[in-house]
């Protein structure tokens, strides 16, 4: 006779108080920088309730002590994974292709053509989709890319978004916008679903980055997206992320944000107002640094 698994406890999403959302929040913020917008207190339960059960915890409380403790660390970041938003499509806000095709790559092209470097930053990238799109914009312009200095970086808070970027393969649904010649292109049809091509691949790496910790590049971007990211922040977080993201352009360097994000420029920001939720820094320089990953 084969014995039957203890069932899970029975999680009542009711059952989260006021007491235990709002832990769960000064948690999820102190970790990650990241706020819990009012009203979204059954989202919380619910994604919550199913961490519960995969744990056999038998209360929230529980796992409030579990995220808090030492032993709790991996927890925590399965908390934040529960918890983020993971909402990305292809071109994506297609006015930003737009200016990346016609304006920004074209002089980065043909400084790699003439040897420099070309460092591009996909900041929150979730499953990939945005940086890929990257990729097919760059690829258009310059078939050759994989014998230039171009890099692409995608990094984003959630493991489980990062192999899904590193494996490059959605389901047919989210490709069927893209157009027929860039899927015919750049995806492998495979099983229902397409795949990345293995030259778009190699020139992206993909990292694990929570955007609240120290960062580990140790040079400057000539383009960085962030869009739909910073919006989740505390407004002071905000600000001080938008900082950083100038302190880490190159000279010349654009900034890509969503489509309700604002930066403040003027005061002790140098970046311009480039276009719709388009930003950039003056005073372009022929150099730039040569960023390196872990």
């Amino acid at each position: 006779m084969t014995a039957r698994p203890a069932s899970a406890p029975a999680i009542d999403p009711a059952a989260l108080s006021a007491a235990e959302l709002g832990a769960i929040t000064q948690i999820l913020q102190d970790a990650a920088g990241i706020v819990i917008a009012p009203g979204k207190a059954s989202m919380v339960q619910s994604r919550l309730a199913k961490r519960l059960r995969a744990l056999h915890l038998p209360d929230y409380a529980s796992y409030i002590s579990l995220v808090r403790s030492p032993e709790g660390q991996a927890e925590r970041r399965e908390m934040i994974s529960a918890l983020t938003t993971n909402v990305t499509h292809f071109f994506r806000e297609k006015h930003h292709f737009d200016t990346l095709r016609t304006e920004v790559l074209p002089p980065l092209i043909e400084r790699a053509r003439a040897g420099g470097r070309v460092r591009i930053w996909s900041a929150g990238s979730s499953n990939g989709q945005e940086v890929y799109t990257i990729a097919m914009v760059l690829a258009e312009l310059v078939p050759d890319f994989d014998t230039l200095d171009i890099r692409l970086l995608a990094s984003d808070i959630d493991p489980r978004m990062i192999e899904r970027g590193r494996a490059g393969c959605y389901p047919e649904a989210v490709v069927e916008p893209i157009p027929e010649a860039l899927k015919k292109k750049y995806f492998v049809a495979k099983n229902g679903s397409y795949e990345i091509s293995a030259g778009l691949r190699k020139l992206v790496s993909f990292r694990e980055l929570n955007l609240h910790d120290p960062w580990p590049m140790r040079g400057r971007f000539d383009v960085i997206f962030c869009r739909n990211v910073v919006i989740y922040f505390a407004p002071e977080a905000q600000a001080l992320l938008w900082q950083r993201f100038e302190a880490q352009l190159a000279p010349g360097g654009w900034m890509f944000v969503g489509h309700s994000e604002r930066i403040a420029t003027g005061n002790n920001s140098q970046l311009l107002s480039a276009g719709v939720t388009t930003y950039r820094l003056p005073d372009p320089s022929p150099k730039t640094g040569d960023p390196t990953w872990p």
